[in-house]
């Protein structure tokens, strides 16, 4: 196929180049330069007045949440979603999964109609949660990466007394893992710096949410004396998600101990 008289957004800086044409071969850009002639049988499309750029990236999505995104807009953050007691897990855990899956797709389709080509999903429930997503993007020409969940979660007493994961939730995990990209953390207030530096010795990509709110920030400080985010880096996370409200010193730490 030949692209024809597009302009463009090309490489890392996203140099504009304008009316150019793009061969495309085995499904990959394999020429860019002006002047392309089409070769016998070739599918040739005039993009005239046209701009042609790379797909967009999202790197923390919650499709799940597509069954209630707005449902709880006027509370706090904790009633909202906490992944204990908030409106949110109450409502994934009630809903007729079929229903999920619907309003998953819908969200799928938005991303799609917006430019977003790929996204980084903290998805909940387990495998069950996995292979729910799996199976909506199994018709959808979109690129992701999965990030699993346990829904396991601990109290300020077993953070305290920095209780370990247990052995049945370690063998979930491990077979969660062979489903899934990787595993993304709802936060370090949810667990012990045991089970965090357990999570760090998995082989896969690993994400946490840290330093979101005031009162997350507040809740590390009382429960352990030690900011969200430098007990988030327990995990050793390839990146972390929000940041709102952390400090220069976290920031600074998490530059220098993050791999992405």
């Amino acid at each position: 196929m030949l692209i024809k008289n597009a302009s463009i957004l090309l490489g890392k800086e996203l140099d504009f180049i304008s009316n150019t044409n793009i061969k495309i071969q085995d499904q990959r850009f394999k020429r860019i330069q002006p002047n392309l002639g089409a070769s016998a049988k070739e599918e040739s499309i005039d993009c005239e007045g046209l701009l042609l750029i790379p797909g967009f990236v999202n790197c923390h999505t919650h499709i799940g949440d597509s069954i209630a995104k707005d449902v709880t807009l006027n509370s706090s953050v904790d009633k909202r979603i906490h992944p204990v007691s908030g409106a949110k897990p109450i409502i994934l855990k009630n809903t007729n999964k079929q229903y999920l899956a619907s309003f998953m797709k819908n969200s799928c389709h938005s991303m799609l109609n917006k430019g977003i080509t790929t996204f980084v999903d903290f998805r909940e429930g387990g495998i069950e949660g996995v292979l729910l997503l799996k199976q909506v993007l199994s018709e959808l020409p979109l690129r992701s990466f999965i990030l699993g969940r346990l829904e396991f979660y601990q109290g300020p007493i077993e953070i305290k007394k920095n209780i370990p994961l247990p052995r049945h939730k370690m063998d979930e995990l491990t077979e969660l893992l062979k489903k899934c990209d990787g595993i993304g953390v709802s936060g370090a207030n949810e667990n012990s710096s045991s089970v965090l530096n357990y999570y760090s010795s998995t082989p896969k990509i690993r994400a946490i949410h840290s330093s979101e709110t005031k009162q997350s920030v507040s809740i590390s400080k009382k429960i352990t004396g030690k900011s969200e985010t430098i007990r988030a880096l327990n995990l050793k996370p390839h990146f972390l998600v929000h940041m709102t409200h952390a400090s220069s010193g976290d920031i600074h730490a998490v530059a220098k101990r993050t791999h992405g």
